[in-house]
């Protein structure tokens, strides 16, 4: 029989995601055939699944994790913000709807099967199943037809781990406040606790964890100290991305506010050679910048319209005039062209807004979406290139006559006449470690041998290693149900 185990947060960002990650490689080592899975996510940093849906990157990075290539069925709902108030539902790895807030929690009951459906496909393939919380049970206002914690977990029927942040403090009262407000067959679904994220001798908290048990009655997993190389594996959650100095070439990248898809980043921060600036709403673009690139977005026009309130397009306007070179990867491929047309109303409004005008294409916005993983070609170094597609429009205008990348024969992405403005469609080029190198030395940089990918298997073991050193496994091996 599967065995299942739910970490759940006394909080939101506390480390869930690297933990699964960890306790799963370190389950793989020992043997055992491990899947994540979390019910409900929310993020603009999706992944591509090989069954051709979309779930949150941090479920493809777990899966990575445990062997396995990512699938729908490891992530079931996912919401991607587009405003404030409004989200995009993929359900099972395919758009579903766009939905307020208070409309989705109507609608939350509903998908329930669904999630479970893809839960137990997942048991029946696979020892056991890490399953992922999403923010914190003791929302207790959001308790009702929930699907993200106490409320799957009692429909699967499965025995959670707590995991408190001790590095924000008060971890203490995060997690026995946890137990002070669930009901008590939710408090009584609790197994154990651990405590994440402590910098220092993790033996100087004995005397909190023991105030935790005492105050829970839940049994102690471990204090974990903080993992310090965690910034190499990619991040989900928007508030995780950091400007990281290294070499003298320096990559500006505008924080747009429905940023998407920004493990496009990972590679480049792992350049030693290269300074990533993440530069801030209320920041100019760095005159000293050698590179401006513009990520992707959920909502391009809406970002477009801020890129714009930011002064960003005046900074970028002078960066090119004094030389420098801009890459636009899928939603900041479209600012950069002439317009964006949205005749349905994709994104709000029908109606069309001109683009940056700093390359000479068209895109309008339709609704079928583009899912793909992608092998292409770096037309001139000859340099593969693997990467993945997640987009709604389609862009065409004469700058795509100097496509810069081959797809099967077909071109992909356009290039100013001076070839120093780039755009394309294709996400995670830069992991591509021959491309990244070619590309940036042609800059100017320095290029280390870096290979971006073995570097992420040896962190993922690193951590596994750092998480067996500290959590009683065997404990909770024995806990999942």
């Amino acid at each position: 029989m599967t065995k299942a185990i739910m970490i759940q947060g006394a909080g939101s960002n506390v480390g869930k995601s690297l933990l699964v990650a960890g306790i799963a490689r370190a389950c793989l080592r020992r043997g055992l055939s491990v899947a994540p899975f979390k019910p409900q996510n929310m993020s603009n940093n999706a992944a591509v699944t090989t069954d051709g849906g979309e779930i949150g990157r941090a479920q493809a990075l777990q899966a990575r994790a445990c062997g396995l290539d990512p699938q729908v069925d490891m992530n079931p709902v996912l919401l991607k913000p587009e405003t404030d108030t409004g989200a995009q539902v993929i359900v099972q790895g395919k758009r579903f709807a766009t939905m307020k807030a208070r409309d989705y929690g109507k609608a939350k009951a509903d998908l329930m099967p669904r999630v479970l459906e893809s839960y137990r496909r997942l048991a029946r393939n696979h020892d056991l199943i890490l399953v992922e919380g999403a923010g914190s049970p003791a929302e207790i206002n959001l308790r009702a037809g929930d699907i993200a914690n106490m409320g799957f977990a009692e429909a699967a029927d499965i025995p959670v781990l707590l995991a408190g942040d001790i590095d924000r403090g008060g971890v203490i009262a995060q997690l026995v406040g946890t137990y002070a407000v669930l009901p008590p067959d939710d408090r009584a679904r609790i197994k154990a606790f651990l405590v994440n994220k402590f910098r220092g001798d993790p033996s100087l908290f004995t005397e909190g964890a023991s105030a935790i048990a005492d105050q829970t009655g839940w049994r102690n997993m471990g204090t974990v100290p903080w993992f310090a190389d965690a910034w190499r594996l990619p991040a989900e959650d928007v508030m995780d991305i950091a400007s990281r100095g290294g070499g003298a070439f320096k990559v500006a990248v505008p924080r747009l506010k429905r940023i998407s898809n920004f493990d496009d980043l990972d590679p480049l921060v792992n350049e030693p050679g290269v300074t990533v600036d993440i530069i801030a709403p209320g920041q100019a673009l760095p005159g000293d910048a050698d590179l401006v690139l513009i990520p992707g977005s959920k909502s391009t026009i809406a970002d477009l319209v801020d890129f714009r309130a930011q002064g960003w397009h005046i900074d970028l306007h002078a960066h090119i005039r004094r030389g420098g070179h801009v890459m636009g990867i899928c939603g900041g491929y479209q600012m950069l062209g002439r317009e964006i047309v949205d005749p349905e109303g994709l994104e709000g409004p029908p109606g069309r807004i001109d683009g940056l005008g700093h390359l000479d294409i068209s895109t309008r916005l339709q609704p079928r979406k583009t899912l793909a993983l992608t092998r292409a070609q770096h037309i001139a170094s000859g340099a593969p290139v693997e990467g993945y597609e997640i987009h709604l429009g389609q862009t065409e205008g004469a700058d795509t006559a100097r496509a810069w990348l081959s797809v099967n024969g077909r071109p992909e992405g356009a290039s100013s006449t001076d070839g120093r403005i780039l755009g394309c469609y294709l996400h995670g080029l830069f992991a591509s470690d021959a491309f990244r190198r070619t590309y940036l030395q042609s800059l100017g940089a320095t290029v280390s041998d870096t290979a971006f990918d073995v570097g992420i298997e040896n962190t993922l073991d690193d951590l596994a290693r750092h998480l067996e050193a500290h959590l009683d496994l065997d404990a909770l091996l024995a806990i999942a149900g």
